[in-house]
């Protein structure tokens, strides 16, 4: 659900200088009693794909907290940071919050690819992530970090779960838009499901490119593969140009298997045909479904005009979940108080998501929801959450 952000060299080239990092600051103390407790957070704000929302959700989490007198009178200062999607950038944003700003935590961030760059500069530095949005393979894979969200890998699984399960498909292809060193985690989600289903896709094409003037070559190639449904990984403009390339080759009949990134109102209403219907699992409780689920959320996003969206809702868990577990810590709050209570947490259920959070589990829940043909709105098409395996 992201786009290259460069070239493969000059990615390899700033991670290493991620690796190697340099300390500084001072050491995320939280400063004197009754100062500000630093916050930071680093997000993909400009560029060709962005993620604003889930800060935006989450600043407006921690303002709330703030007026209500913050932690025994202590406010949060929120500290958020665009990398534009570029490594340097992403480097030196976390270099700013952790070493210069001292930040105790970073929460909420919706990155491209910055998880996998600062992971190892984060457990150097012995300070924890919590995204609203993970992207990039390394918001999984390291123990420093913990998306509230679900992920597009096992969004991947629970796509292509849903299509041969519950659908009953038979032929699903899969098309992949790579970014990084993302190819081998979504070989693992395929083979998830595989291992789950004991089915096997049709016809994968790994080469599909993010931001492309036209998509039909790919859905030509996919639809001569004798694809019957198509699982596919885009952003949502990339989505709404795949879709608009099968409506221009008649193919009427085609089942398509996103991820929760095409979940919006703005691709609802792009969409007049949807072929056999468009399916995703929203990673967490349908936003256009008009639930006490989701009031409080909805209230606090539309009195500080931040769009309805899935990446709000995870900026807002992710602060909201950081809340709850600082208002636990006893004595000063410090990066090292922080870090212990973010792994020693007891799980905390919301009915937002199918899977109660903590830190260093992973969600694996959502809620299955479709597009018709000429509705321009989603719905919902199951009562419960799907699961990964169940």
């Amino acid at each position: 659900m992201n786009k290259r952000a460069s070239g493969t060299a000059a990615f390899i080239a700033v991670a290493a200088l991620a690796l190697t990092g340099c300390a500084g600051g001072d050491g995320g103390s939280g400063g004197g009693e009754g100062a500000p407790i630093v916050v930071g957070s680093i997000n993909t704000i400009s560029g060709p794909a962005t993620f604003p929302e889930a800060s935006q959700a989450a600043a407006a989490v921690f303002d709330a907290f703030n007026d209500a007198g913050g932690l025994d009178g202590r406010k949060i200062d929120y500290k958020t940071l665009d990398d534009k999607g570029d490594p340097a950038t992403a480097t030196a944003s976390a270099r700013e919050l952790v070493g210069s700003d001292g930040a105790v935590a970073l929460v909420g961030s919706a990155s491209l690819i910055e998880c996998e760059i600062n992971a190892k500069y984060y457990e150097q530095e012995s300070i924890l992530s919590m995204p609203g949005i993970g992207v990039d393979t390394g918001c999984f894979d390291s123990e420093n970090i913990s998306p509230a969200n679900v992920g597009p890998f096992n969004d991947m699984t629970l796509t292509l779960q849903y299509g041969s399960e519950v659908l009953g498909l038979d032929d699903i292809c899969i098309l992949l838009e790579i970014a990084g060193s993302t190819r081998p985690t979504y070989q693992a989600a395929i083979d998830k499901w595989s291992e789950i289903t004991g089915k096997e896709p049709k016809y994968v094409d790994d080469t599909v490119p993010y931001g492309a003037s036209d998509y039909t070559p790919y859905i030509v190639k996919a639809r001569e593969q004798g694809c019957k449904a198509l699982a596919i990984n885009p952003v949502e403009p990339d989505a709404i140009g795949q879709v608009k390339a099968a409506n221009a080759q008649g193919w009427d009949d085609v089942t398509w298997l996103y991820l929760t990134s095409v979940y919006s109102e703005n691709f609802a209403e792009a969409i007049d045909d949807a072929g056999a219907g468009i399916y995703v699992p929203a990673e967490f409780y349908p936003f256009t479904d008009d639930s006490e689920i989701n009031s409080d959320w909805r209230t606090l996003m539309e009195d500080n005009d931040i769009p309805l969206t899935s990446f709000s809702q995870g900026g807002y868990l992710a602060a909201t979940y950081f809340i709850e577990v600082l208002k636990g810590i006893d004595g000063d709050i410090t990066r090292e108080s922080v870090s212990a209570a973010l792994k020693s947490m007891d799980p905390i259920e919301n009915p937002m998501v199918g899977t109660p959070y903590a830190f260093g589990t992973q969600n694996t829940a959502g809620w299955p929801i479709i597009l018709k043909s000429g509705t321009h709105a989603w719905e919902q098409v199951a009562d419960d959450w799907l699961r990964i395996g169940e």
